[in-house]
């Protein structure tokens, strides 16, 4: 098999959702009466995305209470929860522009991937979405059937996508000196690591700081979300 010329990677949440599916699925089952007392459940949600968008957060600290929710229930259970979560947030959601990024970039026979903080469980439905194949996502640890409620491996989470990134092509023989390109379009500051090994760096719906950082270093800078930002400002 030759080897694609380009790997490109996206972040998922602001990025190529105009939302945060880890904070929309935990205020998903806060609503729905499945995360224990709704208001806790939404008052810990609004504290972790504060920390999260302050760059204050670990991985560790986001998973006690984000992967603690999947412990709660069954496979089955989450499963069902799961596709009510998906067509009542996630599939109204989704941008044509952002699928058609996808898939000019797939079409060009790129090498593509997910590359996201957020747990596989959330995250999986919503690549295949996408039509995306490779998902690369901080996993959810299971035990006999259930999740635990802890990380498995290497959270994909600032350093640690690139570790992911990394563990992943090596899966397949092959490393990111092996591409002429490395795309990799990012909304958050967290992304820095990965964003600054990648030769095209593409800063997407990006924040404040990120918006700075990649005006200060000539990065692209991408909108996809421009009209829901001008309806904000």
């Amino acid at each position: 098999m030759n080897t694609p010329s380009r790997l490109v990677l996206f972040d998922l949440d602001h990025t190529l959702l105009p939302l945060d599916s880890d904070y929309q699925w935990a205020d998903f089952l806060a609503r729905t009466g499945r995360a224990g007392d709704p208001a806790e459940a939404q008052r810990r949600n609004e504290e972790l995305m504060e920390r999260y968008n302050a760059g204050a957060l670990t991985a560790e600290q986001s998973a006690e209470f984000m992967l603690g929710l999947l412990a709660r229930a069954s496979m089955p259970e989450l499963a069902q929860w799961h596709e009510a979560f998906m067509a009542e947030v996630i599939r109204p959601a989704i941008r044509e522009n952002a699928l058609e990024l996808v898939q000019e970039h797939m079409r060009a026979g790129d090498l593509c991937a997910i590359v996201t903080a957020t747990n596989d469980f959330v995250t999986a439905p919503i690549a295949r979405a996408f039509g995306i194949a490779h998902l690369i996502a901080t996993i959810a640890e299971t035990d006999r059937g259930r999740y635990t409620g802890r990380i498995h491996g290497v959270p994909s989470f600032q350093a640690g996508k690139i570790v992911r990134v990394d563990e992943w092509l090596a899966g397949m023989g092959l490393a990111r000196d092996d591409f002429a390109e490395v795309h990799f379009y990012s909304d958050s500051p967290n992304d820095l690591p990965l964003l600054e090994v990648s030769t095209h760096p593409v800063a997407t719906n990006p924040s404040p700081t990120l918006r700075q950082i990649a005006q200060d270093r000539g990065w692209r800078i991408l909108d996809l979300f421009k009209d829901m930002q001008d309806a904000k400002s």
